[in-house]
Formats: structure tokens, C-alpha cells, sequence
């Protein structure tokens, strides 16, 4: 049991929640004890893809911390909240509702590297204290911007299939792409749109959603946000927790366990012969490898052995795997 469980984490489940449940049903399912992690947090209000890692795969936890994400979020036009999501209280209200038109003409501003200021309620850390325990008690929480990069940001269609369901949503009406104003006419203003982005690392999407109200002259808040793709994990590969509970019962976990390697899609494999293998796992350096300069899955045959990085014909372990 050395890999990934990748969970459609549910509405209002938080992502030590969502390893609690794997450490659960790995207990139901009389596996053992294994090391058990998430691989980036999803807030509660967040659903989507939600990748856990257990055993020798939370070596590779960090690496999903940097990887890129992909998003589906609705912003709600008209009104911004404290915490710039559907759990927070108004602070500012707006009349002033965005044509589809306008949206589009100012999402190129928001592609791209740009600089953004992270949300007060956020788990970044100020003078010691997270930022959401400081905002929580009252405090005024200011944060220094950071640079992220958007990679690709753009509205979906009314014409596009929309496969979220209601149930998932945090309110079922929120679920459209569009919402027309009161006109109901093709060009009036939008209550709420959703769009798709992927981002770097460190991108914060409730950030993204008020920068681009504010640029559209109005206001608005996340009612929605749905993760769609972490590093190479898509919901393609996600299961439900009453799907992870009932293979747990049923000792068929493995059937959803993605192998150690699948984090590393990325990364070419280095095959190794039974006298480089040896010396590898004990941490030694490697003289004389054939191979480019960067980053290799190291392996013998199907055996994970380490992450590596060659140099100059030097192979030395970034993080090597006790399988």
C-alpha cells in the first residue's frame, strides 16, 4: 500500500478529514499502519480533487505542493464578503453587474504572471499566528502580495456541458454559468460567472475572484470552486468517500490505489542494473551514468528505488524509497 488514493473531497470536509477517512478505511480493511498525507489543502468549501498519499508516496507530498492546479469557480457579482467565499459576512455591496463581453475583455489582465494580495482569512502566518486565527479575533490582517502565474484563464460557455452535482454545490441555484440580470436579455449584466483557471502554485482563487470584480467595477465573492486537476491527478481518477469506505470494508483498496509513480508523470525513468540499485538505496553516489542533466524516476524493473538527480554523469538521491 504505497501510493495515491485520490478523493473527490465533498462539500464541507476539510483535508485532514480526508485523511482521517484513507487512515480509516485502511484500519477497516486490515492493512496495517501506514504513513498517510495530503498532497495541497482544499478548503472546506472547496470539493474536487484531493490526492492522499500513503506509505513511501508522502515522500512526494511536497512536490504536489508545488504543482500547478487547475479550477472551476463561480464568482457571485454584487457583493464581497471578509472571508471572499459564501461563509463569510458582507462587507461591501455593488449594483453594478458585468456583460459576458466586459468579463472577457478583462480576463487577459489576469493572465499571465501577476501580483496578488492573499486573502485575510488564509493560513499564512503573521508575526507566528495564522492569518485566519488574527482575522477570526477582530484583528486587521495585512498581507504583502506575491507573485503567481495564471496559466490559462477563461469563461465557460453556456453551451458547455457542466457536470457538478447540485449536490455538491453550496447552493444548487449557484451551479449555472450564467445568471442574467433582471432584463433576462443576451448582454445585460451577469450575476455570477463561472470560469476555469490553472495556476501555479500558491495562487489563491477567492483573490483571483475579487481582483476581477473589482476590475469589472463592482464586487463580488466564490460561491463555487471545484478542483479539478492537481499536478498530474485528475477527477478521472477520483473516488467518493462511500467509495473509499466500501473498498476499505471489502480489503479492495489497492483496486483505487494509483502507484507511487503516477506523481511523477513528468519525470523520465532511469532503469537501474541490480549492482547500481544497491549502492542507490544506501545513498550512494552514482559515477558514470549515461543520462541528461535533471530529475529521473529511478527504478529497478518495476521497483521504485529513488528520486534522483543526475549531473555531469552523477546520479545522487533527492528522496529514496524503502520498498
Amino acid at each position: 500500500m504505497h501510493g495515491w488514493i485520490i478523493l473527490d473531497k465533498p462539500l464541507g470536509l476539510g483535508s485532514t478529514q480526508g485523511v482521517s477517512a484513507v487512515k480509516r478505511a485502511l484500519r477497516d480493511g486490515g492493512y496495517g499502519k501506514f504513513k498517510v498525507g495530503h498532497g495541497g489543502t482544499l478548503d472546506p468549501l472547496a470539493t474536487g480533487v484531493l490526492p492522499i498519499a500513503i506509505g513511501e508516496a508522502t515522500k512526494l507530498a511536497g512536490r504536489m505542493l508545488d504543482s500547478d492546479k487547475v479550477y472551476d469557480f463561480t464568482i457571485g457579482f454584487g457583493v464581497q464578503t471578509d472571508t471572499l467565499d459564501l461563509e463569510g459576512k458582507t462587507i461591501a455591496t455593488s449594483d453594478a453587474r458585468p456583460t459576458l463581453a466586459e468579463i472577457e475583455a478583462v480576463l487577459p489582465r489576469f493572465t499571465g504572471p501577476i501580483e496578488q494580495v492573499p486573502p485575510a482569512y488564509s493560513a499564512l502566518k503573521v508575526d507566528g499566528q495564522r492569518a485566519y486565527d488574527l482575522a477570526r479575533a477582530g484583528e486587521e490582517v495585512v498581507l504583502a502580495s506575491r507573485s503567481v502565474v495564471i496559466h490559462a484563464l477563461q469563461a465557460c460557455h453556456p453551451s458547455e456541458s457542466w457536470d457538478l452535482d447540485e449536490a455538491r454545490a453550496p447552493v444548487p441555484s449557484q451551479v449555472s454559468k450564467f445568471r442574467l440580470g433582471d432584463s433576462g436579455e443576451v448582454g445585460a449584466g451577469l450575476d455570477a460567472i463561472t470560469l476555469t483557471a490553472h495556476v501555479s502554485k500558491g495562487t489563491y482563487i477567492r483573490s483571483l475572484a475579487r481582483d476581477i470584480a473589482l476590475a469589472l467595477n463592482t464586487v463580488g465573492h466564490v460561491t463555487m470552486l471545484r478542483r479539478t486537476k492537481a499536478g498530474p491527478f485528475t477527477l478521472e481518477s477520483a473516488i467518493s468517500l462511500d467509495i473509499l469506505a466500501e473498498n476499505g470494508k471489502a480489503r479492495a483498496l489497492e483496486d483505487k490505489l494509483l502507484p507511487l509513480r503516477a506523481a511523477l508523470d513528468d519525470i523520465p525513468a532511469l532503469p537501474l542494473t541490480p549492482d547500481q540499485a544497491g549502492p542507490l538505496r544506501q545513498g550512494r553516489v552514482l559515477i558514470g551514468i549515461v543520462a541528461d542533466d535533471g530529475q529521473y524516476f529511478a527504478c529497478f524493473g518495476d521497483l521504485p528505488v529513488a528520486l534522483v538527480e543526475v549531473q555531469d554523469r552523477e546520479v545522487r538521491v533527492v528522496r529514496g524509497f524503502n520498498l
